[in-house]
């Protein structure tokens, strides 16, 4: 298929990126190719480091060759013959066989893809902490300019795509693309990963994949960790966000026991590179374990430790955990913070 055929039909099938930012995919292969640098790169992140999002692993264990044929006619537009895999190392374990394979064939046609195994980890998935890891650096995030499109791997223009992001790729190129994305559920009675309609309410979901509680319940949206706490209600109005989750609560789920899950996994993922954040996530774990079961929340505390959060921290990990926490408090709690 031509380049600019190409092109063209990603921008008609309006398709974004599924890391979470949504951004056009078009203007992305514009930006880069436009571009004089002679060397650029291409990366597949399949890092999935955020809890309650298993698209990616489903995606790769069931339709590895389409990820791949996306890598692989990103490459050509862009004029490169190197890519990088940046695979959760658990995932790569289960899955080696086939995807050494795939990298064999892309060889043979000229395509090199790198295959860089990744320890678990939320901020190994955040763009400027993954080329760094490649790099051989230590897995923290850079500053946000210049952007890796200018400046990413070794210095040269990089082109990041999530797993999701590349297989929708090879399905506009097959012209079987369908305006659709993928949803992790979690909390249900049948929990696993769906295909789901780009437009569909949260309840629609719910209800359309056999899932819809029997109980009093609400639910976080686009990630375990950094999703959109809102109620049944709210659901009924709402779409998918973000990396695509939907984990359901009951409504009887004590307050401390939420936001335990929530600190907890904040002060476990911090990379330590930044004060606000490793400190703050630290004394918020540290506030919430320590509270007597069916303790008042000391807001006092919380708060302003969140704000320094949402304020100083390096990147988006920090300040990721604001929209969860301010969310849950208003929506769930009615209260202000």
């Amino acid at each position: 298929m031509p380049e600019n055929d190409l092109l063209a039909k990603i921008e008609k099938a309006r398709l974004v990126g599924r890391g979470g930012a949504s951004f056009p995919v078009h203007l992305k292969w514009q930006r880069i190719k436009s571009l004089e640098n002679p060397k650029k790169y291409v990366v597949c992140n399949a890092s999935e480091g955020e809890p309650s999002v298993k698209k990616d692993w489903h995606i790769l264990d069931n339709f590895t060759a389409e990820v791949f044929k996306g890598m692989v006619l990103t490459m050509s537009f862009l004029e490169t013959k190197e890519a990088y895999l940046n695979i959760n190392k658990d995932y790569y374990r289960k899955l080696k066989a086939k995807i050494d394979s795939l990298v064999a064939i892309c060889q043979k046609k000229g395509y090199l893809i790198n295959i860089f195994e990744e320890e678990p980890s939320y901020i190994g998935g955040e763009t400027g902490a993954l080329l760094n890891a490649i790099e051989g650096k230590k897995t923290e995030p850079r500053a946000s300019s210049p952007s890796p499109s200018i400046a990413g791997i070794f210095g040269n223009p990089t082109l990041v795509h999530n797993v999701e992001t590349f297989y929708d790729v090879a399905r506009v190129a097959a012209g079987t693309f369908k305006p659709t994305r993928f949803s992790t559920l979690l909390g249900v009675k049948n929990s696993g990963v769906y295909e789901v309609a780009n437009t569909q309410k949260v309840a629609e979901i719910l209800r359309e994949t056999n899932n819809y509680p029997d109980f009093a319940f609400f639910v976080q949206v686009g990630g375990g960790a950094s999703g959109e706490v809102m109620t049944a209600e709210q659901a009924k109005e709402r779409e998918l966000i973000g990396c695509g989750s939907i984990e359901v609560f009951s409504l009887k789920t004590k307050p401390q026991e939420f936001l335990s899950k929530l600190f907890s996994f904040y002060a476990k993922e911090s990379c330590g590179k930044c004060t606000p954040c490793r400190d703050g996530s630290w004394q918020l774990k540290k506030i919430i374990t320590e509270l007597e079961q069916n303790s008042v929340i000391p807001w006092n505390k919380i708060s302003p430790i969140i704000q320094a959060m949402d304020k100083s921290s390096f990147c988006d990990l920090g300040r990721s955990i604001v929209l969860p926490f301010r969310s849950y408090a208003k929506n769930i709690l009615g209260i202000e913070v």
